[in-house]
């Protein structure tokens, strides 16, 4: 089968972003056995129409992304309808889909959302508003996904590979899927490339961690080829299957029955945000402070003036007595703390991606680990330092030393 690949989106073209797409799909096509022949990016201007027709003489499989919302300057469903030959319609499975995730704000603009052409088959889109749709134009099969990469990966791995691998009626393949967290995705990839050649690797990076596939080998060679990378990068770093940090520590606080509270510094809150951002989160949420200024680390959480004025704020010792604070101010069965320097300048004559996590709970002696991460700004540092808090305070809860555990990461 050969295929070709279109990237819709002026964006792409005058380079203000960076096309991701074309590396992600030409990986996955070649893996299935379909060799992907050209890869076009195009703006958003209706210049796709004479592409395409030329690309469906000579393609067997065209995938293209982006040109899906509900502005006017998003054409791509008309202009494949008009290179398939066939009229838009709006489609009851696209309209319900609409109407479900938007409720009465589908009507207006979204609506157009729901059209794609006639004929053709709506690819659902968990993470967004513009389902993706496959069909066929004359002999070549097309196939296309909205841009944003949050939308368009989850698609293209929960449906439009499986999709692909029935067209060409190939078996399924063994494929073992994992979570990568804090290690960085170039670091990743040369890590696990140099641990065994005969294994395929992928990943795809979401925004607190890559997800990592392995496929190829046996799955006694899969299984060892992760116990190395886990090895290289430390314990808590890789998780069996899809699972976000905050998953990993709501597990632990429902093993225990515990509830958590926290102090935040440097991460400015990110770390409550994402605790409070799921459903019922209330049953082991107890509150949280932001303690930005040293002041208030003194006033709400109690942490001793000698030591901030001996240790200074980014340090274990105030780690420790935020944690400690926060524990007993909010009345939680544990809590965390994060201090540490974001950036983009040097604190208290420490570097930017220094910090430090405390851990504290009922009967349990307080402890404080210590990271230095990367730095790719301030974002990078807040992010990572939520997600190290996350998978520690996991591990604390169990029973386990945090101080320990995160003295043997490395690639941070």
């Amino acid at each position: 089968m050969k295929a070709s690949l279109i990237m819709i989106g002026t964006e792409i073209t005058r380079g203000i972003i960076q096309d991701s797409h074309g590396v992600l799909l030409s990986r996955e096509l070649t893996h299935l056995g379909v060799h992907v022949a050209e890869i076009v990016s195009l703006p958003d201007d209706g210049t796709i129409g004479p592409v395409l027709s030329a690309l469906m003489r000579s393609s067997d499989l065209i995938i293209i992304t982006g040109g899906l919302g509900p502005t006017t300057d998003d054409m791509t469903r008309s202009v494949i309808a008009g290179c398939a030959g066939v009229p838009l319609t709006k489609d009851a499975g696209c309209w319900d889909f609409l109407l479900g995730r938007l409720g009465d704000r589908a009507y207006g603009a979204n609506e157009k959302q729901a059209y794609i052409p006639e004929g053709f088959t709506m690819i659902p889109n968990h993470n967004g508003t513009a389902p993706g749709f496959y069909g066929y134009g004359g002999e070549t099969l097309l196939i296309c996904l909205p841009g944003p990469p949050r939308e368009m990966e989850p698609m293209l791995y929960e449906s439009v590979l499986p999709l692909i691998r029935g067209k060409l009626d190939l078996p399924e393949a063994e494929r073992d899927e994992y979570s990568s967290f804090i290690t960085a995705e170039a670091k990743l990839e040369e890590l696990y490339e140099a641990i065994d050649p005969r294994l395929d690797w992928g990943t795809r990076f979401q925004d607190y961690r890559i997800s990592l596939y392995v496929s190829g080998g046996t799955a006694a060679e899969r299984d060892d080829a992760i116990a190395r990378l886990r090895d290289k990068v430390g314990e808590c770093r890789i998780a069996d299957g899809n699972r976000e940090p905050l998953d990993i520590l709501i597990d632990a606080l429902e093993r225990h029955h515990a509830t958590i509270g926290c102090a935040e510094s440097c991460s400015g809150g990110m770390a409550s945000m994402l605790l409070t951002q799921r459903a019922g989160s209330s049953a082991f949420m107890m509150g949280s402070v932001t303690s930005y200024d040293p002041s208030v680390k003194e006033g709400i959480l109690g942490v001793d003036h000698g030591i901030i004025r001996e240790h200074g704020t980014v340090s274990a010792e105030c780690a420790m007595a935020m944690a400690d604070g926060a524990r007993k101010a909010i009345g939680s069965d544990f809590a965390f703390s994060i201090t540490g320097v974001a950036g983009p300048d040097k604190s208290e004559g420490k570097d930017v991606g220094t910090v430090f996590i405390g851990f504290s709970g009922k009967g349990r002696e307080t402890e404080a680990a210590a990271l230095k991460f990367t730095s790719w700004g301030r974002d990078s540092v807040r992010k990572r330092s939520s997600v190290a808090a996350f998978l520690l305070m996991a591990a604390f809860i169990d029973g386990r030393s945090p101080a320990g555990i995160a003295s043997c990461w490395r690639y941070l």
